[in-house]
């Protein structure tokens, strides 16, 4: 009785961390479900999860208290943090679908981004969940100064063993699988809405750590890469057509969807004008994104490679975790074939990782923001400003060119004010916070419309033969859980039988200016786009590509696997697929064989091209004026080239990329002497991403 009845007494003494933990818990629980009825229907719905998400913080707290020694401060500072995850997640579930995950603290850009725009965080629901916190947890807490409020070094010591061997028992279901045997507990990754709506949000975060590591597939190895390619029949795409090559234009139209088909919604016009009427000439279907509401580098990634996202953990951003080498691509197959390949972006060069992604995937150059001529449409670069950019690459090569690029001017947020003035009015059955997000949304719809229009025009009046692709990456989020989409009745909630066709479908439409008028009905994943380009244009592709199109023509969309089943998909197929996958993201890349090393592009550039200063021309600003007006001439100059005087910006005025123009100060021309003179591109980083050649200006004192 010895043993038992100290852990009886030791017991007595700390119980009070045991009920600190449930409670955390049902806060965090609460938190990120946004209600409280699903807060408690969960508990007893779910009573293995709850044991287990308590133990899981149970453990946490434990290894609080055995480094800083004191009960109260380590829960005070472990369940801040613990809440305030809890509180993003649900945030996050609102506007994108998807909650927080531990792999969106790996550089993932567009949650910050979008974080300027949440608002109404503080709720009724979360400053009740606050209150109950504060109140509920100075009560429990009253309890501890009864029990000897200092753990000692010797208890510090039992309980930090105790907090690793329970939290490693946990995670790694070892020696017994108890969360699985007993409880039936598994990890969800390709669904992590009802992961955690299952699971609770600690233990699912938990399990999700594995992810940040990817394991080896079993049987990887050159032989099952061979066997798979081996087996594959090769699409008979041909040779282009009496030699042509023609330009391949890909755009990404940010959240575009027809918003005119939600039911019981009426537009005082049709924004979407143009689109509809070439609907009924060309091509045209839907695309099948794995994504909602926002991560359109996830679209971005399978349309450039044709890998999948399903065989990633949702929520994940491929371009941040794992395009850390050559990726073969539609712009590096395009590239062998002699076409120049750019990439075009209306924001930072650095989001998501564009600029080492888009040179991993053989790009020759990429245009961002930094780059473009700085017209906005709210508070982001006008969507004609980027088809202005793709027709004037298009003219600056000689031969055909593949451009991809993506718009920014109908990015999330919605909310009314967003545009100088909207011009289309709604009228629905729905609140009024909900006519305001569809105004807002379709005026600019009316710039995606006219941008379409633009290249259309465009690519009519001239004689290169071009094939465009334009499709929608995602649906917009408009208003928390999916509150125009429920008020509309496009859907009854998350469980409409229908949800994933409905909420995830989105518009593609394929326009050309020189083959024999075809209108095919599309229905494909975005990672068949690039084969079904190639094919289009009998253009040869790849092993890789050759796969994508047989398994397109069997298999038009790739679902989350828990669809598998109902939508009879092959598991077979899907395993194949996984394979080639990861010997291109994780593996050796077997089936690249001899092109390899022929995917980077290693004169990549960002801009125009290298900057160069070729001459100086100085005169004076104005008569009598101490000021010197500077022209300087070269080549590459772009909108977001600023001159530098011995190292400090001059006030700039872009006139053409052959030249731009600024102004000395007084402070230079005072005194005779030379001046460094150099041409610069800064980011909003402040880092240097293009700089040309210093020159020196001689300067005579005035």
């Amino acid at each position: 009785m010895g043993i038992l009845g100290s852990i009886g007494r030791y017991g007595k003494q700390r119980y009070a961390i045991i009920v600190l933990s449930v409670w955390l818990v049902f806060l965090m629980e609460w938190l990120s479900r946004g209600q409280l009825g699903a807060t408690l229907s969960w508990c007893f719905g779910n009573i293995g999860q709850l044991l287990f998400n308590s133990l899981l913080v149970f453990g946490l707290l434990m290894a609080f208290i055995a480094l800083l020694g004191r009960i109260k401060l380590a829960y005070w500072i472990a369940s801040v943090p613990l809440l305030v995850l809890g509180l993003i997640s649900g945030t996050k579930q609102k506007i994108l679908g998807v909650p927080l995950l531990p792999w969106d603290f790996v550089l993932t850009s567009e949650t910050s981004d979008m974080a300027q725009y949440v608002k109404n965080i503080f709720n009724v629901n979360v400053i009740g969940a606050i209150v109950a916190y504060v109140v509920v947890s100075v009560l429990i807490l009253r309890e501890v100064p009864k029990l000897r409020a200092k753990a000692f070094w010797k208890e510090r010591a039992a309980v930090a063993v105790a907090a690793v061997v329970l939290l490693a028992v946990i995670y790694a279901d070892k020696p017994v699988d108890v969360k699985r045997t007993l409880f039936g507990i598994g990890n969800m990754p390709w669904n992590q809405t009802d992961n955690i709506k299952t699971n609770g949000f600690a233990l699912s975060t938990y399990m999700n750590l594995e992810y940040l590591f990817v394991k080896q597939m079993s049987d990887y190895d050159s032989a099952k890469i061979d066997q798979i390619v081996n087996q594959a029949s090769k699409p008979a795409m041909g040779n282009a057509e009496n030699g042509v090559k023609p330009n391949v234009i890909v755009v990404l139209s940010e959240s575009f969807f027809d918003a005119t088909q939600l039911p019981g919604v009426t537009f005082s016009r049709d924004p979407l004008p143009f689109f509809h009427a070439l609907q009924k000439k060309y091509s045209n279907g839907t695309i099948l994104s794995p994504q909602f509401g926002g991560g359109t580098a996830n679209v971005e990634f399978e349309v450039l490679t044709g890998n999948s996202m399903r065989f990633l953990p949702q929520g994940s951003i491929a371009y941040n975790q794992y395009i850390d080498h050559e990726v073969d691509s539609l712009a590096s197959i395009l590239s062998r074939q002699g076409y120049t390949s750019t990439a075009i972006s209306p924001f930072h060069n650095w989001y998501f990782n564009a600029n080492k992604v888009y040179k991993n995937f053989g790009f020759g150059k990429y245009q961002s923001i930094e780059f473009f001529n700085p017209v906005y449409e709210g508070p982001y670069i006008a969507d004609s400003e980027v088809a202005n950019m793709i027709i004037n690459e298009s003219k600056k090569s000689d031969g055909p060119d593949f451009i991809f690029a993506n718009t920014m001017e109908n990015h999330f947020h919605y909310y009314p004010g967003k545009f100088k003035k909207n011009t289309i009015d709604v009228k629905a059955d729905v609140s009024q916070e909900s006519i305001g997000f569809l105004e807002t949304y379709a005026q600019g719809l009316i710039d995606v419309d006219k941008m379409l229009q633009t290249m259309v025009e465009y690519y009519s009046s001239v004689s290169e033969p071009t094939i465009l692709v334009f499709f929608g990456d995602h649906l917009p989020s408009l208003g928390d859980d999916y509150k125009v989409y429920r008020e509309t009745k496009l859907i009854s909630g998350e469980d409409d039988p229908d949800f994933l066709n409905k909420m995830y479908r989105t518009p593609v439409i394929v326009w050309n200016n020189y083959l024999p008028e075809q209108k095919d009905t599309l229905d494909m994943s975005p990672s068949f786009i690039s084969p079904y380009v190639l094919d289009l244009a009998k253009l040869p592709g790849t092993y890789y590509t050759d796969f994508l199109h047989n398994l397109w023509k069997k298999t038009p969309v790739i679902p989350p696997k828990n669809y598998y089943a109902q939508m009879n998909i092959s598991e077979e197929d899907m395993k194949q697929y996984e394979y080639l996958q990861y010997d291109i993201i994780f593996g050796e890349r077997h089936g690249y064989k001899d092109f390899k090393d022929k995917i980077v592009n290693p004169k990549f550039t960002l801009g125009n091209g290298p900057m160069s200063i070729e001459r100086l021309t100085p005169e004076s600003a104005e008569a009598g004026s101490n000021k010197l007006k500077l022209t300087v001439a070269g080549q590459n100059f772009s909108h977001g080239s600023v001159v530098y005087a011995n190292g400090k910006p001059l006030p700039t005025t872009y006139s053409s990329e052959k030249e731009i123009s600024a102004e000395l100060s007084a402070d230079y021309t005072a005194k005779a002497g030379a001046v460094d003179i150099d041409v610069r591109v800064i980011d909003n980083k402040n880092e240097v991403i293009s700089q040309s050649n210093s020159t020196k200006l001689q300067v005579n004192a005035k």
